[in-house]
C-alpha cells in the first residue's frame, strides 16, 4: 500500500512539475512576444519624421510594455498588441516595414495622415490581420502583391493614395475580403478578373481556384473609381456600382463617366510614352464598321430635329416674357431623415455665386494630379496642392460631403461662406481664387492661393531654428496683427477666423504670414448635442446659412483675440500651445507674465539677438489678449497699434542692435 502511495506520489509530483513547466514556457514566449511588439512599434516611430500632435509622444521602450501606449490595444494587460490606432494623427513619415512583425496583430488603422513612401511588402505576413486601412496618406508605388498572405482580412481601404502598377491579381486570393477600396489613386492595366459570365457575392462561395477577384466569396464592396484603369470590367464584377468605376479609362458599356482621352494620355504613367495601353481614342471604335441609313429614317430624323427645334425656340419666348422677377431656386432637403432640419426648405438666389470665378471639376483634377495630391485632411476636408494651365500654385479645399447628405441649409451655408472668403482682400491673408459646385459627381471645392513655406506651426516646432530669427518673429506676429485688423475692424461685417492657431497662418518664401480660414466647415456638419432651440448647432453658431447674431459675432472676435495671444508666446518661446507632458503653454508663461524681471524666461533659448524692448511689448499685449475676462481684451486695432508703434523694424534700429544683423536683414527683407 505504501509503495502504490509512493509511486502515486512520484506521479502527482511529476506532473505538477511539468505543470509549472509549462506555465513557464508559456510566460516567457509572451514576454518575448510582447518584446517583440515593442521593438516594432519602436522602429515605427523612428520612421516618423513630423508629430505635430503629439500622438506618440508616450511611446516608449524604458518600461518594456506598449499596451499603455496612445493607439495600441493589447489582448490582455501584458498580452500581445492586437489593434494599432492611429487615425487622422498628422504623422508625417514612412510606414516602417518592421510592422510585419505584429504577428498578433489584427486592426491597423493609419488613415488621414501624411504618410509617404510604399506600402512594405513585409504587411504581407500579418495573418491574423482582418482590418488595413491606409486611405487618404501619400503613399506611393505599386501594391505589392505579397497582401495575398493576409489570408484573415476582411477590409483594405487604399483611397486616396499616389499608388501605382497594376492591380495585383493575387488579391483574389483573400477568401475573407468584404471591402477593397482602391479608389483615388494612379493605378493602371486592366482589372483582374474572370473572362467567365456573371459573378455574384454568394456565388460559387466554395470555390478556392485563382483568377483574379472574382473568386473573392464575399466582396460586397469594391471601389476602382479615379484611377487610370482600361480594358473592359470582368463580368464577375459588374454586381457592384457602376460608380465603382468611374473617373477611369474604362472602354465598357457598363462603365459611366469615364475620363476624357486627353486626361487618360496626359495623367497615365503610360501616357508619356505615347498613349495609354489598351486605351482607344472613342471616335475611333468602329469607324467604318456603320452601314448606311435607309433615306426614310433619315428623314424622319431632320424632321424630329426640326419640330423639336421648333418647341424649344417657342418655350424660351414665352418663359423669357413671363419671368419678370429675378430667378431662385428652391431647394428642399436632399436627406430623407425626420429631423426638423430637414422639413425647411430654403430659397437660395440662383445668382449668389454669378459674378465669382467658377472653376470646373475637371480643371482642378488635372491641377491636382487627379486629387493625389494631399496635403492635409480633416473629418470635413481633404486639402489638395495644385497647379493651374496659368501657372500659379493652389491649395484645393474639398468638402467631404455626399449628395444624399446635403440639404439645402449646407448649400445655403457654403454659398455665404463663399460669398464671405470671396470680399476679403488683403496681404496677410490668403487669397480666394474661386469655387467648384457640380453635381456629377457631386462636389464643393474652394481655391486659395498656395503659400508655399507651409505653416507657422511647422516653422516654430518642426523646422530649422535659424530660419525663424527674432527678427522675421517679429514680422510675422505684426503681420498676422494686421491682417486680423483688416478682418476684424475694417470689413463690414467683421469677419472671424473659425479656429485661429498657429497651423492656420501659413508663410510664404520670404515669410509673409497668410491666414486662412480650412476650418469653418466644422459647423455645417457637427450637430450641437443639447440644442437650446429650433435652428441652433452649437453654442456660438446659428443654423448653416443663417447670419449670427452680433453678440455671436463679438465672441467670435474676441476668441481670435485670445488666440493671437496664444501664438504670440508660441513664436517667442517656441513652445507648443498643449503638451502632454508640460500641459498648457498658457498656464507655464503665466508666472512670468506678471513678473517683468522674468519675462527672459519665455524666450527660446535657441533664439539669438533678441531685443528686451521688442519683448516687453509682446508680453504686455499677450497679457491683455488672454484675460480671463473678453470684454476686457483690446480691439486688434489697438493691438496692431501697440505692435508697430513699440517694435521698430527699421533698418537703422535693426543695424544698430547688432553689428552681425546685416546678414539677417538681407534674409528677413
Amino acid at each position: 500500500m505504501r509503495h502504490c502511495w509512493g509511486g502515486a506520489s512520484s506521479v502527482l509530483r511529476l506532473l505538477l512539475a511539468l505543470q509549472c513547466g509549462v506555465v513557464v514556457v508559456v510566460l516567457q514566449c509572451s514576454a518575448n512576444a510582447l518584446g517583440s511588439d515593442v521593438s516594432a512599434l519602436i522602429a515605427f516611430k523612428r520612421a516618423i519624421i513630423e508629430d505635430p500632435r503629439s500622438a506618440l509622444a508616450d511611446w516608449s521602450d524604458a518600461d518594456g510594455n506598449a499596451c499603455d501606449w496612445h493607439g495600441v490595444i493589447c489582448s490582455s494587460p501584458q498580452g500581445s498588441v492586437i489593434s494599432l490606432k492611429l487615425s487622422n494623427s498628422s504623422l508625417k513619415g514612412f510606414i516602417a516595414p518592421e510592422l510585419g512583425q505584429l504577428s498578433f496583430l489584427q486592426e491597423l488603422y493609419l488613415d488621414r495622415n501624411m504618410l509617404f513612401g510604399t506600402i512594405p511588402k513585409q504587411l504581407g505576413s500579418l495573418r491574423n490581420l482582418r482590418v488595413l486601412d491606409l486611405g487618404v496618406n501619400r503613399l506611393t508605388g505599386p501594391i505589392p502583391p505579397e497582401l495575398a498572405g493576409l489570408s484573415s482580412v476582411s477590409v483594405i481601404n487604399f483611397h486616396s493614395n499616389g499608388l501605382t502598377g497594376n492591380i495585383p491579381s493575387e488579391l483574389g486570393k483573400l477568401q475573407n475580403l468584404v471591402q477593397l477600396r482602391l479608389d483615388r489613386n494612379r493605378l493602371k492595366g486592366s482589372i483582374p478578373g474572370s473572362n467567365g459570365s456573371g459573378f455574384s457575392p454568394t456565388a460559387n462561395s466554395g470555390s478556392t481556384a485563382h483568377n483574379g477577384l472574382c473568386p473573392s466569396p464575399r466582396l460586397n464592396v469594391g471601389d476602382f473609381s479615379y484611377n487610370f484603369l482600361v480594358g473592359k470590367i470582368p463580368p464577375c464584377l459588374k454586381y457592384l456600382p457602376r460608380s465603382s468605376f468611374q473617373g477611369n479609362c474604362l472602354q465598357d458599356e457598363y462603365s459611366v463617366r469615364q475620363r476624357a482621352f486627353q486626361i487618360c494620355i496626359s495623367g497615365s504613367p503610360a501616357g508619356q510614352r505615347g498613349g495609354v495601353k489598351g486605351f482607344k481614342h472613342p471616335t475611333s471604335d468602329h469607324k467604318h464598321e456603320r452601314s448606311p441609313q435607309p433615306t426614310w429614317l433619315l428623314i424622319l430624323e431632320i424632321s424630329t430635329g426640326i419640330l423639336l427645334l421648333v418647341f424649344v425656340i417657342t418655350g424660351a419666348i414665352t418663359a423669357s416674357r413671363s419671368c419678370k422677377l429675378k430667378p431662385s431656386i428652391r431647394i428642399s432637403s436632399w436627406n430623407r431623415s425626420k429631423s426638423w432640419s430637414d422639413e425647411i426648405t430654403v430659397l437660395i438666389d440662383s445668382d449668389m455665386l454669378k459674378s465669382l470665378p467658377k472653376l470646373s471639376r475637371q480643371e482642378l483634377e488635372v491641377a491636382c494630379e487627379d486629387f493625389s495630391n494631399i496635403i492635409g485632411s480633416s473629418p470635413e476636408t481633404v486639402v489638395y496642392k495644385g497647379t493651374m494651365k496659368d501657372g500659379p500654385e493652389v491649395s484645393v479645399i474639398s468638402l467631404c460631403a455626399f449628395e444624399g447628405h446635403w440639404t439645402s441649409q449646407h448649400e445655403l451655408f457654403y454659398q455665404n461662406k463663399v460669398i464671405d472668403l470671396a470680399r476679403l482682400n488683403h496681404e496677410n491673408i490668403a487669397k480666394f481664387l474661386g469655387y467648384c459646385r457640380e453635381s456629377d459627381p457631386f462636389s464643393r471645392m474652394l481655391v486659395f492661393e498656395y503659400a508655399s513655406n507651409g505653416t507657422l506651426f511647422e516653422h516654430l516646432h518642426y523646422g530649422e531654428g535659424a530660419q525663424l530669427s527674432w527678427l522675421r518673429r517679429m514680422k510675422i506676429a505684426i503681420g498676422i496683427a494686421q491682417g486680423l485688423r483688416y478682418l476684424h475692424t475694417e470689413l463690414q461685417p467683421p469677419f472671424a477666423i473659425s479656429e485661429l492657431n498657429s497651423n492656420s497662418v501659413y508663410v510664404t518664401e520670404d515669410f509673409t504670414p497668410k491666414l486662412v480660414d480650412f476650418e469653418c466647415w466644422k459647423m455645417m456638419f457637427t450637430k450641437q448635442k443639447h440644442e437650446k432651440a429650433p435652428g441652433r448647432i452649437n453654442n456660438k453658431s446659428s443654423f448653416p446659412g443663417h447670419l449670427d447674431s452680433s453678440e455671436d459675432k463679438q465672441a467670435d472676435i474676441q476668441g481670435n483675440t485670445f488666440a493671437f495671444g496664444v501664438i504670440l508666446l508660441e513664436i517667442i518661446s517656441g513652445r507648443l500651445p498643449y503638451c502632454k507632458d508640460k500641459g498648457y503653454l498658457i498656464d507655464w508663461a503665466i508666472k512670468y507674465l506678471q513678473q517683468t524681471e522674468e519675462i527672459g524666461k519665455l524666450v527660446d533659448p535657441e533664439l539669438t539677438n533678441v531685443r528686451t524692448e521688442d519683448l516687453m511689448v509682446i508680453c504686455s499685449v499677450v497679457s491683455r489678449c488672454i484675460d480671463p475676462d473678453p470684454s476686457k481684451r483690446p480691439s486688434m486695432q489697438i493691438i496692431t497699434g501697440v505692435l508697430e508703434n513699440g517694435i521698430d523694424l527699421s533698418a537703422a534700429a535693426i543695424l544698430k542692435e547688432s553689428s552681425l544683423a546685416w546678414a539677417e536683414l538681407a534674409l528677413a527683407l
